[in-house]
């Protein structure tokens, strides 16, 4: 009896191992590109008294990373799903050095900005291409391969502000082009990478899509409708994670009346947190499949954010222990779901995704700051605490699994 497409696939795709040296590497240059990325806010302070900035200029310069980034994500990845760019990671790094460099010599406020949007050209072509390339490197391993890449990204963003407090802040703006080292030991890495990228990893990826291609039999309006699920998942996740990285320590502060270095420590409990939980979150969704780690990770949250706004100082510790490992290991399950739902737009995929994830912080985290002026801090999490119930959506998902 003839097998089906889906039953061939898997084996043939099993049968490509998983190229871990090729995932560290990518996970490396995703450590030393959110490390430089990182460091854009620890200006903020320098720019302002320097060139006596306004707070809405100092938006601005926010917004215009996070426009460069996020809204050329899906393009960048869709133009290299029809057209793959082996060299693109390392060129794209190349746009991160000249804007740190222009960023570290900034005298003018036209010139921050067109630095900082020349470094979110060069976050918006590294993202989908390294997600892209995790993908090809997975041995069909996906879930484990794009968590052990988000973790150096997470591992970027918390070691970013520590270098800025150390450097930057003590000894000035210039200082920033001493980070250019981090950029360049990132674009020989992903030199390297694109090596293997053209030599191993489109034969891969041409096979892994011909493959989902035959097994696939979703129909049209079905995968629409189960993006647009997985689009409101990313929106309660990112606003919550956006009211806890922007406004935690605030709230902390307020409620318990702590100094802020204990509120920096409840802080760092909380990213330590969000880190297990990412590196976690994928190889189980291999195990046990996507879905269910949606159903955990975003629903699962629920009963501890809801608990956190009437938690004493002690329990506080102990529930963003919980909400952030649980929380954490959503991202890397609904962006390999959202691959394998649209097979062979693995770029358009990953871009799409990460750009919303950066849309959606900076977006929460404007929205949120105005409630918290308007309400207060306490009320603006207290009502948070409802938004991982959007999970019970997840529901209506396709199980991919079974497909």
């Amino acid at each position: 009896m003839m097998k089906s497409s889906k039953e061939i696939a898997v084996p043939n795709e099993a049968a490509q191992s998983t190229a871990i040296m090729i995932l560290l590497g990518i996970s490396c240059s995703h450590m030393l590109n959110d490390t430089i990325q990182s460091l854009i806010p620890s200006i903020y302070p320098l720019v302002k008294h320097n060139l006596n900035l306004s707070f809405a200029q100092l938006g601005l310069i926010t917004l215009t990373f996070q426009l460069t980034s996020s809204v050329l994500q899906p393009f960048v990845g869709y133009y290299t799903d029809l057209n793959p760019k082996p060299n693109s990671l390392a060129i794209g790094m190349g746009f991160t050095l000249i804007g740190l460099i222009l960023l570290s010599l900034s005298t003018s406020y036209p010139m921050i900005l067109v630095s900082v949007g020349l470094v979110g050209i060069g976050s918006a072509i590294f993202h989908p291409e390294a997600s892209r390339l995790a993908y090809m490197a997975s041995g069909g391993k996906r879930g484990f391969a794009q968590s052990l890449f988000q973790v150096g990204g997470n591992a970027g963003s918390a070691i970013g502000p520590l270098l800025a407090a150390s450097i930057v802040v003590p000894y000035g703006q210039s200082k920033i082009i001493w980070f250019s080292g981090l950029a360049l030991v990132a674009i020989i890495l992903l030199f390297n990478l694109g090596i293997w990228y053209r030599n191993k990893g489109l034969n891969r990826i041409k096979k892994q899509k011909k493959e989902s291609e035959v097994a696939r039999s979703l129909s049209r309006w079905t995968v629409i409708g189960s993006l647009g699920i997985l689009i409101v998942l990313i929106f309660s996740k990112y606003f919550y994670m956006a009211s806890m990285s922007s406004y935690f320590t605030f709230y902390l502060i307020n409620k318990f009346h702590v100094s802020v270095q204990t509120a920096q420590v409840y802080l760092f409990i909380f990213l330590v947190s969000i880190a297990a939980g990412t590196f976690i979150g994928g190889p189980v969704g291999d195990k046990i499949g996507r879905k269910y780690v949606i159903w955990i990770s975003i629903l699962g949250v629920a009963p501890f954010t809801l608990l956190l706004p009437y938690a004493n100082l002690e329990w506080t510790a102990v529930l963003i222990s919980c909400i952030g490992f649980i929380l954490s290991s959503a991202f890397s399950a609904i962006l390999v779901y959202a691959q394998e739902l649209v097979p062979g737009k693995v770029g358009m995929i990953s871009g799409l995704f990460f750009g919303l994830a950066f849309a959606m912080g900076g977006i929460g985290s404007a929205i949120l700051g105005k409630l918290a002026d308007i309400t207060g801090i306490e009320y603006v999490f207290k009502m948070c605490s409802f938004l991982p119930l959007i999970g019970l959506i997840t529901a209506f998902l396709p199980n991919l699994e079974k497909k």
